[in-house]
């Protein structure tokens, strides 16, 4: 799984901010009861993305998008796998 300094690493690399407080939003329920490491069905997908571009502005929805991209590739999924929707559309989708 990337790392939190991976995801801010890539984003000063790509859009010339480390954008730490995007990362520690999308990851924030990470190791946490009862999510664990199946966190991700909470923001990474498309609804999370309009969430993040409403909470730190235009700016972030690349980063956003990146991030969860980031993740799913190491996951496996690929650009003909459908972008998870919501939550229950990234469980129904197969993604853990």
């Amino acid at each position: 799984m990337p790392t939190f300094e991976y995801h801010c690493e890539e984003s000063a690399r790509l859009f010339g901010d480390r954008w730490e407080e995007v990362h520690r939003w999308l990851d924030e329920f990470a190791g946490r009861e009862p999510y664990g490491s199946r966190h991700r069905f909470l923001r990474h997908h498309e609804e999370g993305i309009n969430e993040a571009v409403a909470k730190f502005g235009p700016d972030a929805e690349p980063v956003a998008r990146r991030h969860i991209l980031s993740d799913l590739e190491h996951e496996g999924w690929t650009t003909r796998d459908p972008f998870p929707r919501d939550a229950d559309h990234y469980r129904k989708i197969g993604l853990w």
